[in-house]
């Protein structure tokens, strides 16, 4: 091995933009996942490069309508009951979480991350040929009044972090996307926010661009990692190998490694799901997000990318039905035009790594020296592959980021 070999187990978006950012640097990088590149949440999101996303779901006004929302089938929470007792640790974490002073310390650390994270995903697309694949369009969320006092939360901290917005009235909402059926109250528009024709392409780009500076990759399901004079062992079925360092970026899969690890990370997965309306993408020209439902829509080369809700039931639990259903049924309240039968195809359900405050982990374990961690970055994972690549990479050269990391330390938990 040289001197700088670095391991990444996952190669979704997560592990692909670690291993640029590191071979930029000059590191030899081996990838390692137990799936072809790109085949999970990579694959499924919704394709949205979100800037402004820094309001999570760590509210301090969300507790009072978690009961209404998981009673009602149209809502936008959802909580497989055979799962209820293994998520009490995580729900009392998160019930802590969602102090204002907690809120706004999670919106901080967000936005301080989320601000940079464009311009580090056009350093790594400056490499490859995009050939129309991210649209610069933006991106508008739409409500109706009895959701405005959760609006103006989100607009007010938005604003004292100096996300830029532009409010919507009923006739600019309608004039941007008039196929919207006028259930609406209001809007705003993120007109800097951009999205992917097709997440899994892009992801694809990427890697190969990676194959091609020198990367590795193998197809392999590690299990465990032992230590060999501080150097990390990736163990898997048939293999034992060693590298000087290690960077765990497996999303929702990175606690069965953490665990062993012993590091007490809370991490667990919101499941989200998508449909595709097929040859409808003309109905809108970017994404649309209904705040009051919890789901959006976005036209992509696969047609209109149907995708929300979360669903808290586990890595274990089959898909449910009733969250496929309720996106049709959402959608269909939503814009005009779309078939009139369940004419939709690609029902699909995908794991965000979630944490209780809402923060990702991002930089070194707290008991290892060699390992490094990029997970937990809930519903913005595609956002922010490119800034926390960046990040690690530079952390494990030891360079200087001029960004407060602690709030992102994996200590947070112990």
């Amino acid at each position: 091995m040289s001197k700088n070999e670095v391991a990444i187990i996952g190669a979704g978006i997560q592990g692909v933009c670690n291993a640029l950012f590191l071979q930029k640097k000059g590191i030899d990088v081996t990838l390692f996942d137990k799936d072809e590149p790109g085949c999970a949440a990579s694959y499924g999101n919704a394709g949205h490069f979100s800037p402004y996303a820094s309001l999570q779901l760590n509210r301090s006004d969300v507790l009072s309508d978690v009961p209404g929302m998981l009673l009602s089938s149209r809502g936008p929470l959802a909580l497989k009951w055979n799962y209820f007792i293994k998520m009490i640790p995580w729900f009392s974490k998160f019930v802590m979480s969602c102090s204002e002073k907690k809120m706004m310390h999670t919106a901080k650390y967000m936005h301080q991350i989320l601000d940079i994270s464009l311009n580090a995903y056009d350093e790594l697309f400056a490499d490859i040929n995009l050939d129309g694949l991210v649209e610069k369009k933006g991106i508008m969320y739409v409500w109706e009044k009895k959701g405005i006092k959760s609006r103006k939360i989100e607009i007010n901290i938005r604003d004292k972090l100096g996300v830029k917005q532009k409010i919507l009235n009923t006739k600019e909402v309608h004039d941007l996307e008039p196929n919207l059926k006028p259930f609406y109250d209001g809007g705003v528009f993120y007109e800097y926010a951009r999205h992917a024709r097709n997440p899994k392409k892009i992801i694809e780009k990427l890697f190969s661009d990676f194959i091609k500076k020198g990367g590795k990759f193998r197809k392999s399901n590690i299990k465990n990692i032992n230590f060999k004079d501080q150097k990390p062992i990736l163990i898997s079925e048939n293999d034992k190998l060693i590298f000087d360092k290690v960077v765990i970026a497996c999303g929702a899969f990175s606690k069965k490694l953490t665990d062993k690890l012993d590091e007490k990370i809370p991490l667990d997965t919101e499941r989200g799901y998508h449909i595709h309306f097929k040859n409808y993408s003309k109905l809108l020209s970017r994404p649309v997000v209904w705040a009051d439902r919890g789901f959006g829509i976005t036209p992509m080369e696969q047609g209109l990318r149907v995708v929300g809700t979360v669903e808290f039931g586990g890595l274990e639990n089959p898909l449910s039905k009733s969250r496929i259903k309720n996106l049709i049924l959402n959608a269909k309240d939503m814009l005009n035009g779309l078939p009139e039968n369940e004419d939709h195809e690609d029902e699909w359900l995908g794991f965000r790594p979630t944490l209780p405050d809402f923060l990702p982990v991002i930089g070194k374990s707290k008991n290892y020296n060699n390992v490094y961690y990029s997970f937990g970055h809930h519903h913005l994972g595609w956002t922010l592959g490119a800034i926390s690549g960046k990040i690690v990479s530079k952390i494990i050269l030891g360079e200087k980021t001029n960004l407060d990391l602690s709030p992102y330390s994996s200590s947070r938990f112990n």
